[in-house]
Formats: C-alpha cells, structure tokens, sequence
C-alpha cells in the first residue's frame, strides 16, 4: 500500500470544517490564541457535517429492533441503514462478511479474541498499539520483532507461519498505519503471506481509515478494526467488519437482550438459549445507535469529499511539517522504515535536551497547540524507536524527571482532513522558537502531568 505524493499545492482542496475550529484558549504568556488541535491520531474533532447529522435526528431517536413506534421503527432503519454504508466503506464483500458495531478498536479486537477458535495460534509484531497488541492473552501468542523495512516485516511473518502447526488455525494482527510513526505498513503483501501459510488476518485501521481508502476485498484481510472517534466521529462507537463464520460459530461476546433469539425454561430449572447467527449475535444490550450514526455519517462525508483530494492535502501538510523539524538539528523523528516511506499525518520525535513531556506542556500554554507526549500505548515500539532497554523506566503521558532532564516518552503531533494550514506552520514556529529561545514559564509535575507553576513568575 503506498500514499501518492504532491507537490505542496495549497489548491488541493480546503480543510473539511469541524467542531472546536473557531475555539480559543488563554495562553500563561497572557491572551488567547486559536486552539491548533494537532492530536488526531488520539481523537479527531468531529466533521462539522456529523454534528449536524446527529442534531437533525437526535429529535427522532428511539430504541431499535423490536420498538412498534414510528421513531422506534425509524431509528432501527437508521442503525441498519447505518451498518450497510460502513460495508460499501470498507468494500465489504457481498458474501460471508459481517459488519458487527462495538465500542471502538481496542473493543472490536478484543471481540475477535473472545471468538478465535480452539488452539488458535496468534501472530503479532511488538510494533502494535496496545489495542492488538494485547488482546489475546487466552490464545498462543508469537510477538515479532520489530523490522526496519517493508520487506523485512514480511520476511519475518513468513518465517514464523513456516514453523507453525499447517493444520491449527492461526490469525495475524497488524496495524495499516502505525499510530507512533505514521508509516503504512504492506498490508497486502502480508495478507498473502498469512493466507498462503493458512492463517487469516486482521486490520488494525484505526489509524489509517480516517486518512485512506480502506477496501477489505482489495486489502485481502479477513477484518478490518476501527474507531469512530479517530474517524471524525468522537461518540463512541467502533466497527468489525469481515468473515462471518468463526463469529457465528463462537459463543456471544456479550451475553443479553438482542444477541438471543429465543429463551426458554427447561424441565431442570435451566434456560435454553438460541443465539442470533447474525451481527446482533455480538451486539446485545441496548446499541449506541448516535454513536453507529456518527460513524455512518463520517464515511459518507469522507466519500463525498474525494479521498484522492484529501490524501493529496495531507501528503502537503506531512511533507511541510517534515521539513520545518528537519532545519531543526535538535529534533530528531522517529521511523521504522525510513524518511522515503509512505505515510499518513502522525509524526513522533524527540528534542534533545527536552523532557518531552516539558515540551509537549509548553506548546500547549505558549502557543495554544494541542499534542500528545508520551509512550501512546505503544510501549514496545517506542522503546525499539528511542534505543531504550526493556526496564527502563517509562509511562504513557507521564514524566519520570523534572523538566529539562532526559525521559522515555515522546512527542507526537497529528493532523488530518480538518487541519488548517495555519495549525501546522504555527507548530513548526512553535518548535523552532522553543529549541532557540526556551520556554518562557516555569513547569512541574503535577498528577503525572508536566503542567505550568501558576505559582511562579515569568521567566
């Protein structure tokens, strides 16, 4: 899978308008800047478009499936109707797969675990957000080594399914695009890896789905996981979508109203239940049908708009953003596979001798720029990215020093459809005016976060 580049032609195509763009925030230095939210990759802002779909059926919003009224009966349509747009998203195939509606990635992979069948043996590279990484502690598990090159990810993928059981089933985990790096990784080429060795496979696209077309038939993968709440859709509701048959075949993920057909009293005192062998066979309880709207409503937003002009926008903003830190000698991105390697809006780096957390803290206070420090849920990759040993002391979003002194955590800023151009360039200032100058206000730890000393002078 690879990403066309551009040139940086601002004629692309405008941002995609969404909530919080006209929102201000005081600075510590005194006065207000427009809010730059540069921290997609952990939640986008809502499309503007998705507001405005929900508000518009938010009057009508009844229970779904089994509710006689008017409203019932329309917001069952509407979940249903939901459901058939995020297949022709994803490019589901009209046979055999499902579209099951969750909590979000990290609950959609965790279903997928609680179905896998007997003896199943997993594969997994340590590069995984903690969301795939970490699911499937009740299945035989091989945790790769992180490669350095596209080939070389998938090289060590067919050396581990080469000494596996050919007979046992087996699944292989991994991300389209790594949520520390932004690098797509060759999802396709390791699709046919794990089908020829017998395994299926599954598409952690939380990270890529919101900034590139995802097609499960192209992509050849099995399943496809994602969140609403990085696709322009922060209410809760997430999707897994692909082959039916070992989620038929599995005992409910939740056991309830909805995911039962019928239910009756035995002779013993017992009950006899008969499961749904369809999505609602996962999907007991009381849906988030806002939440499924939502994400609904985002795919056809992101069709509509073109993914061709979006991803030819986003390829400018990386290539602009990459390219301001890289005059910046104290700045160093991390990579996996290299500068040339395709990727989507989310960079991580470093500042020698910056605390990342002191840093990522005064972006915030000085300038009105929201990112995210720390070891984002992917622990293992990050240590692997920044040398560090495996009991070095670490923690997401928290610092372990004083501000100034040397941390293992890291910055990261991220950006998609709804980024103005004026977000990233005052984040490129922002660094480079930082690494010159300093900061300007004194910072401590407070709760495990760096936070500005209200208590202090200016410097």
């Amino acid at each position: 899978m690879s990403v066309p580049t551009v040139a940086a032609d601002r004629s692309i195509c405008a941002p995609l308008p969404v909530l919080g763009r006209d929102v201000t925030v005081p600075l510590v230095t005194g006065g207000e800047a427009g809010y730059a939210a540069l921290d997609y990759a952990a939640s986008a802002p809502a499309l503007q478009r998705v507001w405005d779909d929900i508000a518009a059926y938010a009057p009508y919003y009844g229970s779904v499936h089994r509710g006689a009224g008017y409203l019932s009966q329309l917001s069952t349509d509407l979940f249903e109707n939901s459901r058939r747009t995020v297949a022709d998203f994803l490019g589901c195939r009209p046979e055999g797969d499902q579209v099951v509606f969750t909590r979000s990635t990290t609950d959609s992979l965790n279903l997928l675990a609680a179905v896998l069948p007997a003896g199943c043996e997993v594969f997994v590279f340590e590069t995984e957000h903690h969301a795939s990484l970490l699911p499937w502690r009740d299945a035989r598990v091989t945790y790769l080594d992180a490669p350095r090159t596209p080939a070389q990810a998938v090289e060590t993928l067919e050396r581990a399914l080469a000494g596996r059981d050919p007979y046992g089933p087996a699944l292989v985990c991994v991300t389209g695009a790594s949520n520390v790096t932004g690098e797509l990784w060759p999802v396709r080429e390791l699709a046919a890896a794990a089908h020829a060795h017998g395994a299926r496979i599954v598409l952690d696209a939380a990270q890529l789905a919101p900034h590139h077309p995802v097609d499960i038939a192209e992509l050849d993968v099995d399943w496809i996981a994602f969140s609403g709440h990085k696709l322009y859709a922060p209410f809760g509701s997430g999707v897994l979508a692909g082959r039916a048959d070992w989620l038929r075949d599995a005992e409910p993920y939740l056991a309830g109203g909805g995911a039962s057909r019928q239910v009756a009293r035995r002779a013993d005192g017992g009950v006899d239940v008969e499961w749904h062998t369809t999505a609602a066979r996962h999907e007991a309880g009381s849906p988030n049908v806002i939440g499924v709207y939502a994400i609904a409503s985002a795919c056809q937003a992101l069709t509509e708009a073109g993914f061709e002009g979006l991803v030819a926008r986003e390829q400018a903003l990386i290539a602009e953003v990459r390219a301001g830190l890289a005059e910046v000698p104290e700045v160093r991105v991390l990579s996996l596979f290299g500068d040339d390697a395709p990727r989507v809006g989310v960079i991580s780096f470093v500042v020698e001798g910056w605390n990342s957390s002191h840093f990522a803290a005064a972006l915030s206070a000085e300038y009105g720029i929201g990112v995210r420090d720390g070891l984002f849920c992917a622990h293992p990759l990050v240590r692997t990215l920044l040398g560090s040993d495996a009991q070095d002391p670490g923690e997401c979003g928290a610092p372990e020093g004083e501000p100034g002194e040397r941390s293992l955590n890291a910055i990261r800023v991220s950006f998609g459809a709804g980024t103005p151009e004026e977000h990233v360039r005052r984040f490129v200032r922002a660094v480079r005016e930082l690494v010159r100058d300093g900061a300007q206000w004194k910072y401590r730890t407070e709760g495990g976060r760096c936070v500005p000393d209200r208590g202090t002078a200016q410097l």
